[in-house]
């Protein structure tokens, strides 16, 4: 191993957040071409393989794209200077699908178990991966998601991180941002899924304790993800007066309940969205629908140099979420590879915290630059893309930013600014 010196710095976060671009130079499929033998073996001078699980079908289907983008854009400026530990990384890439079509991500985990993964992106959704990481961690596979922020997986394994705040952090901020706009009774229209209860968990609790009142949308209240009629459910909701409405479900869900708010009558100014919602829905509703209303998002908005990297590998990218997550990941994994001078998981585990500058170190940005002082026996503190900080205690990003949306009279969301906060 490389003798160490470190220099303590301290921590900051990166200020413009990359997003990266669609499937580009990947080099394995879902045939499986780049496998290494045996789940989780791998030694210095094999090539680091590195396992996606992300939507390409389902409920959650619209972030695969810059998610798989933002770990081929890592995997294309990785190898472009030098690949880890004198190889070029290989991807190879399967579909999580959503918690509905469970079977999916069962199979595409053992997918890339057999291929030999020694890490696995994803998933996106925290319940696809209540689903399948005993699997994952159990054979000591290291598992690192760029979206899931569900609060029961801080701290759930050594061997799973994720670039995603947990819900205690757009929570906090989301609470706060409806009672900033002076609603004190709030409705929350929240499906009965592990993200939306513990979201809805965090929001109702800052509410309540700054003397507001979740009206609607406690335990008990939530509605089965399956649901396709929200005429009662929204027509009960309405019913005790709410300030304002908070819909916490995913894509598939949304456009019914907001055209079932829409059909009451409520004004949808007052109504906030979340990570799982939040998207440009355009000529899908009336002109006008969602003027005024508002949206979080974990992370910062892509800087337009991100973005522009991000377009050279997949010029059709539309949207953004989770892409600089997703590079984070990748990047984090590849550098602890290095760090470790090896890519078995185990090994790529031990050095995750460390490469993400929780020891301190020297700031860096990109793989090069971080590479190069690892190389040089320095410690490192990564700069992430996403904005998060190191890695605390739990595997979770110690601090992160929450951006704030706002939808215009064309029913699309433009970012406002950013809160910060500190994982409690």
């Amino acid at each position: 191993m490389i003798r160490r010196k470190t220099a303590l710095r301290s921590l900051a976060l990166a200020a413009a957040v990359t997003l990266t671009l669609a499937a580009c130079g990947s080099a394995s499929d879902d045939d499986g071409d780049a496998a290494s033998p045996g789940a989780g073996e791998g030694a210095a001078g094999d090539a680091l393989l590195l396992g996606t699980l992300l939507p390409q079908t389902g409920s959650l289907s619209q972030l695969g794209p810059p998610e798989i983008a933002g770990v081929d854009l890592a995997v294309k400026e990785i190898n472009a200077a030098g690949g880890v530990l004198g190889a070029d990384v290989e991807v190879s890439h399967k579909d999580s699908s959503d918690a509905d079509n469970a079977q999916v991500a069962t199979q595409s985990v053992t997918e890339l178990l057999s291929e030999g993964a020694h890490a696995i992106i994803g998933a996106a959704s925290s319940q696809v991966t209540l689903n399948v990481i005993d699997d994952v961690v159990g054979s000591e596979t290291l598992m690192v998601s760029p979206a899931n922020t569900a609060a029961k997986l801080s701290g759930y394994s050594d061997f799973f991180f994720r670039t995603a705040p947990p819900d205690t952090v757009q929570g906090d901020v989301l609470g706060n941002l409806i009672l900033a706009d002076g609603h004190a009774n709030l409705g929350v229209l929240v499906f009965n899924e592990d993200y939306g209860t513990g979201l809805r968990d965090v929001v109702q609790g800052v509410v309540e304790e700054n003397g507001g009142t979740v009206t609607f949308g406690t335990a008990g209240d939530e509605f089965d993800p399956t649901e396709q009629n929200f005429s009662t459910i929204v027509g009960n909701a309405l019913a005790t007066s709410p300030d304002a409405i908070a819909i916490i479900a995913f894509t598939t869900q949304t456009p019914l309940i907001v055209q079932e708010l829409v059909n009451q009558g409520f004004d949808m100014s007052k109504t906030y969205f979340v990570d799982g919602n939040l998207q440009n829905f355009g000529a899908d509703f009336d002109p006008g629908t969602l003027d005024g209303a508002q949206g979080t998002q974990p992370g910062v908005f892509p800087s337009d140099e991100f973005q522009g990297r991000l377009k050279e590998v997949d010029p059709d990218l539309q949207d953004f979420n989770y892409a600089a997550e997703s590079y984070d990941a990748a990047m984090l994994v590849a550098l602890a590879a290095v760090r470790a001078e090896s890519v078995t998981p185990a090994d790529v585990q031990a050095s995750m915290a460390a490469v993400s500058g929780a020891e301190g170190g020297t700031e860096c940005t990109g793989f090069e630059e971080c590479a190069a002082l690892l190389a040089d026996g320095e410690e490192i503190i990564y700069q992430a893309v996403s904005g998060v900080g190191a890695f605390n205690g739990d595997n979770d990003p110690s601090a992160a930013n929450i951006g704030i949306y706002l939808f215009d009279g064309e029913n699309n969301n433009s970012f406002q600014r950013v809160e910060f906060g500190e994982i409690k």
